[in-house]
């Protein structure tokens, strides 16, 4: 998981990947520690063309203001360059990740990987 220190990475990132996961907390967020791992994993293991990457919200506040992030942790998902999934401090692993497959499969060609 790649950290983002700058609002301007951020938008680059948007702009440049067909997809990027955004696991944006900070660092005193006992759950967001537990939860990283996890989405981490899951990303990792289920969507592998799928950029991941971390946002400490405390070292970059700017994203926070931008995005409009007030619950911590918080998963964005953008897809072309669109936020197309948020989701914010209650949320689970299956859910997020039954959310996301649901873009990534008709984004890239996924019936080899799953047959």
């Amino acid at each position: 998981m790649q950290s983002i220190t700058s609002l301007e990475q951020m938008h680059g990132i948007v702009s440049r990947d067909k997809a990027a996961l955004f696991y944006c907390s900070t660092p005193d967020c006992g759950v967001c520690k537990s939860l990283k791992p996890k989405v981490a994993a899951l990303a990792t293991e289920n969507f592998p063309a799928m950029g991941l990457y971390y946002i400490d919200l405390a070292a970059v506040p700017a994203i926070r203001g931008q995005l409009s992030i007030f619950a911590v942790p918080a998963v964005l998902v953008f897809i072309q360059g669109k936020e197309t999934i948020r989701e914010a401090r209650n949320f689970g692993i299956m859910e997020l990740g039954r959310a996301i497959d649901r873009y990534y499969s008709m984004l890239f060609d996924v019936t080899a990987s799953k047959s």
